[in-house]
């Protein structure tokens, strides 16, 4: 019956409603594809932004596809890439890093193409370039956390070690301590045997003596 079609702005409100799920499914999908290393890719960024523009950029993104407001399973691995992605940003040192990171990338490959700060490729960068930049950024992000994990395994290594001499020395004290101890615990028993076997050797040297008396004696 013609009541029971749907009104134009109810087909409208459903055609919103899809198109903001398809919305959040397609941002969910962009930053769980992203390179995690890169922040300034997993908020879709350009490096030399301000503070404001993170915070804000952040805040839409997180709403958008916050798990509470979206069925989608990877929401929750996307929202926390977010969420670390916004943080390494505002953090001063940390955003120096990734800087300093992106910047070799871009020396690297003008090396790699002979090019210098005048080549036009690089004064206004087209899109071939830009691609092969973000390549070569992934790769330094890479080395450096390689490099990071392998330094972050020898110092807990280290650490290990010298933990473990400081274990070993700490038990060498207590035994020590304790073998003193048990010296000095059984001091009184020292002493009393040393008493029986003096009186010991007092008695058998006055019997020995009695003897060659009773020798001469006889003799």
């Amino acid at each position: 019956m013609a009541g029971d079609e749907p009104s134009d702005a109810d087909v409208f409100a459903e055609l919103e409603k899809e198109s903001k799920e398809w919305d959040k499914d397609a941002e969910i999908s962009r930053i769980i594809k992203t390179f995690k290393l890169d922040s300034y890719a997993v908020l879709d960024l350009q490096p030399g932004v301000p503070d404001s523009d993170i915070k804000k950029v952040y805040r839409a993104k997180s709403l958008l596809i916050h798990p509470d407001k979206t069925s989608n399973p990877q929401a929750p691995d996307a929202f926390d890439a977010l969420k670390k992605a916004q943080t390494v940003l505002l953090d001063e040192k940390e955003r120096a890093k990734l800087d300093e990171a992106i910047a070799d990338a871009r020396m690297l490959l003008m090396r790699d193409k002979k090019l210098n700060i005048d080549s036009p490729e690089v004064k206004d960068p087209d899109a071939e370039f830009r691609r092969q930049w973000r390549e070569k950024t992934k790769w330094v992000l890479t080395d450096n956390e390689i490099r990071r994990r392998r330094q972050v395994k020898a110092q807990m290594q280290e650490e290990g070690r010298a933990q473990k001499k400081e274990e070993e020395e700490l038990t060498e004290r207590k035994r020590k301590r304790e073998h003193e101890q048990n010296w000095e615990n059984t001091r009184d028993k020292r002493i009393d045997s040393w008493r029986d076997f003096s009186k010991g050797g007092a008695a058998k040297a006055d019997e020995g003596k009695k003897k060659k008396k009773k020798l001469k004696t006889l003799g």
